[in-house]
């Protein structure tokens, strides 16, 4: 979205008197001010508007609704307080992805067949009146809630701390079983883990390693810190990461090529996948439990962080004493032929 000049304060000051107001055409002209002038806004400016514009959002109307909650999470990622906008954004977005379950049953039930495209392909003007005003606008503002959701879901403290985050998860989830489509951004956001405790056991000799994971988006980059913290940090040997795509991995901006330096098998014997996420590992006694096994063939990748705005950090706690390991290990099944 592309905003212009102007000045945030008295956009927001004018959009806020006429949505509490219920004033259709102030709105309509206070949010065309609004989008138009927070592009080019100071931080201070946008560290204020974030929470006011996040207090009045359930009183927005379902059309330019999803577009408030981007603006509310572009506020975000310029430094406006996270804790503060989240729960407006993310009850919003749970209730879009309730209501866009029941505009794909009532497009399947009407059989109208293929789903229209979320910018209207495909609509009918006859469908508002079959289906429901609401449900539409629903559907078609997904993927602006995908966006605002990740901008709060990068931060730590509202993934630990804001509430509602299992209600838009199933919300999520049943509309991805009435679509083909994964909103796969949502669907990783909404399971990263924090403070997580992980246990790696090198299955050549036994030896496992206690480590504790946060920000971890997929197993791209949780294999690449893995590999720092047990190749790089000398307790198995091999080549470890750059320097660089470790950092790509944690904090620094960007992506380069690195090599994988394990096969990742979880506890039912499985292969861990790098294209899924640290939350598919299966857990035992606690731990999410990673079996290292060599390679079975060389595979390369760009290393970096699955979400660009979330900080991710691995860290080595200690080596597991051998009876604490082979008790683990004991419980892995047998590797799944390939």
């Amino acid at each position: 979205m592309i905003f212009g000049r102007g000045r945030l304060p008295a956009a927001v000051a004018a959009f806020e008197s006429a949505v509490r107001a219920q004033d259709a055409d102030a709105a309509e002209k206070a949010f065309g001010q609004l989008t138009g002038t927070v592009g080019k806004a100071k931080d201070a400016e946008l560290h204020e508007a974030g929470p006011r514009l996040a207090a009045v959002l359930s009183e927005v109307p379902p059309g330019p609704r999803s577009v408030v909650a981007v603006v509310i999470g572009a506020c975000v990622e310029r430094g406006a307080d996270p804790a503060a906008c989240a729960p407006a954004v993310l009850t919003a977005a749970r209730e879009a992805f309730e209501a866009a379950a029941v505009f794909c049953e009532r497009w399947a039930a009407a059989g109208r067949g293929e789903l229209p495209s979320h910018e209207g392909e495909g609509l009918e003007e006859a469908d508002f009146e079959r289906i429901g005003f609401e449900p539409v606008m629903a559907w078609q503002s997904l993927p602006q809630y995908e966006m605002a959701c990740v901008a709060m879901l990068n931060s730590p403290a509202v993934r630990r701390n804001t509430p509602g985050r299992a209600e838009l998860r199933e919300a999520v989830a049943r509309v991805q079983a009435l679509t083909d489509e994964p909103f796969k951004c949502l669907a990783y956001a909404l399971v990263v883990l924090d403070d997580e405790p992980f246990v790696a056991i090198d299955r050549a000799t036994g030896t496992g390693f206690a480590l504790r994971g946060s920000g971890i988006g997929d197993n791209f980059q949780l294999h690449t810190l893995l590999a720092d913290a047990l190749v790089g940090g000398g307790h198995l040997p091999g080549e470890a990461p750059s320097a660089e795509a470790v950092a790509m991995c944690r904090d620094k901006p960007g992506q380069t090529p690195t090599t994988g330096s394990f096969n990742l098998v979880g506890a039912d014997g499985e292969w861990i996948w790098n294209e899924g996420n640290p939350s598919d590992i299966p857990v035992v006694d606690g731990v999410r439990l990673v079996v290292l096994d060599p390679p079975s063939y060389q595979r390369s990748w760009p290393a970096g962080r699955f979400f660009p705005g979330m900080t991710g950090e691995l860290v080595f706690q200690r080596v597991l004493a051998p009876q604490e390991s082979a008790a683990l290990l004991a419980q892995v099944a047998e590797p799944a032929r390939r």
